[in-house]
């Protein structure tokens, strides 16, 4: 039986280098599938990894519809046997129902892999709706680390190296900032005591190097 499976982690646990490899295991028993992604670090229509893999890709678009296209895609003929869907947590909850009515109506395996909470620590409604309709939820192994050697829980989005609690749940990382160019938005995993604290590894080193305060009083 088809399943939707659900792939999750924070942020530098290797969520994309784990989509490609389930492709490169699929594809090498002869099985056929689909690559789908959304708002990758490295442009659009491509899925890439931290460690430099890439792979092309459909990008999904918010008007984006699963079903249409896979039906499409096999009524002229195409076969398909699994989907890889990259980056899910910024899918609409109504195209992750749509994953899932590929799953029970076409029997076709979808595999999707993403972050489960935003920089605020809430959950992407996309991830919401994958933990609500996914036949399985795994949680990977690969842990990420926080500047202070702790296991990172939170993912954090900072502006010139300062975390910020407020804007679009959406922004791409490492870029300029589209009001501010003086301003560089970017993300980083932190334990949840940091998250918490708002201390970055870029405010921890400068408080780190701060002068000792003279001894007086």
């Amino acid at each position: 039986m088809a399943e939707l499976i659900f792939r999750t982690g924070t942020m530098d646990a290797g969520k994309s280098t784990l989509a490609l490899q389930t492709n490169h295991n699929h594809a090498a028993r002869g099985r056929v599938g689909l690559i789908f992604t959304t708002n990758d670090r490295a442009g659009e229509a491509v899925l890439s990894s931290r460690l430099g893999l890439t792979h092309e890709a459909v990008e999904v678009n918010p008007e984006f519809d699963f079903w249409k296209h896979v039906v499409q895609s096999l009524t002229a003929g195409a076969r398909i046997d699994y989907l890889i869907c990259d980056e899910a947590q910024f899918y609409a909850p109504r195209q992750v129902e749509d994953l899932a009515k590929i799953v029970d109506e076409l029997q076709i395996d979808v595999f999707c892999f993403g972050i489960l909470t935003d920089f605020r620590t809430r959950l992407f409604p996309g991830s919401a709706r994958l933990v609500e309709l996914a036949d399985r939820t795994e949680v990977l192994q690969v842990e990420a680390l926080c500047w202070c050697g702790k296991k990172a829980t939170h993912n954090a989005r900072t502006e010139n190296g300062s975390m910020v609690t407020e804007g679009d749940q959406v922004v791409v990382g490492d870029v300029e900032s589209t009001v501010d160019p003086s301003v560089r938005v970017g993300y980083e995993v932190l334990c949840r005591q940091h998250h918490r604290r708002g201390l970055t590894a870029a405010r921890a080193k400068a408080v780190s190097l701060a002068p000792d305060p003279l001894p007086f009083g």
